[in-house]
């Protein structure tokens, strides 16, 4: 699974993620992502749970503090051998390179591959009104975003989490290997709740993203498999 549909496992408890994957075959080898909500629910056992079931799993907590802190959690994180999890860039160098250096640590500590640790560089709930005002950014969106993976590619992360629309920018400004994951995608017939800048399966593909995340569109699809498998067929009709 190179190019992943990763879904995102937006619950409350374990019991609600649980009944949800109920309806997926058991062999099925999907690759979820874990937040905030249900990590801090549920911690680390949740890790294990998926692990044992075969699944892939990102663990997306974005972690954003000084660096020492960060790079003691990386190391914890990495211990756990999940596939993806992610930092914020806006953190600046030093704090990225210590969170790769934990990660990697955690990963040796534990003989488990190392996880794919991928920057935030601007939320897809984010539009550039907001960024500018809210958060005293003078340069365009694009520009900030560029700037940021500029930075991750720099600070030992490999990749970005962004939205579809920015890929060419960022691989143009790091390099064709680096990784553009995006969420924000939602089918054509379905809204985009408070994803500012979302697309499709099939857009996202045609721009080269090197995965998707999904979350509303399965979770609360009158019949998950068939909308996972409809957003993966999609997704993998562009060659």
């Amino acid at each position: 699974m190179t190019n992943p549909v990763i879904i995102a496992l937006d619950f409350p408890n374990w019991q609600k993620t649980d009944q949800f994957l109920q309806q997926f075959p058991k062999d099925e080898a999907l690759f979820v992502k874990i937040g905030m909500e249900l990590f801090y629910q549920e911690g680390p056992q949740l890790i294990k749970t998926l692990k044992a079931r075969g699944y892939r799993i990102f663990l997306d907590l974005k972690l954003y503090d000084i660096p020492n802190t960060v790079q003691s959690a990386m190391t914890v994180i990495g211990q756990l051998g999940v596939d993806y999890t992610t930092i914020h860039a806006a953190g600046g160098q030093t704090m990225l390179q210590a969170g790769a250096a934990g990660l990697k640590a955690g990963a040796k500590q534990a003989n488990v591959k190392p996880a794919k640790l991928l920057a935030i560089t601007q939320l897809t709930s984010t539009n550039e009104a907001q960024m500018q005002q809210e958060q005293l950014v003078s340069v365009s969106l694009p520009e900030s975003v560029a700037h940021y993976a500029q930075l991750a590619q720099q600070s030992d992360c490999d990749g970005v989490i962004c939205s579809a629309q920015e890929i060419t920018t960022i691989k143009s400004k790091t390099a064709t290997d680096f990784l553009c994951v995006t969420p924000g995608i939602r089918p054509a017939t379905s809204q985009n709740n408070d994803q500012k800048r979302a697309v499709t399966p099939l857009e996202a593909a045609q721009m080269h993203s090197n995965g998707i995340v999904v979350g509303r569109p399965i979770t609360q699809a009158s019949d998950p498999y068939q909308a996972y498998q409809a957003i993966k067929s999609e997704w993998e009709s562009f060659k």
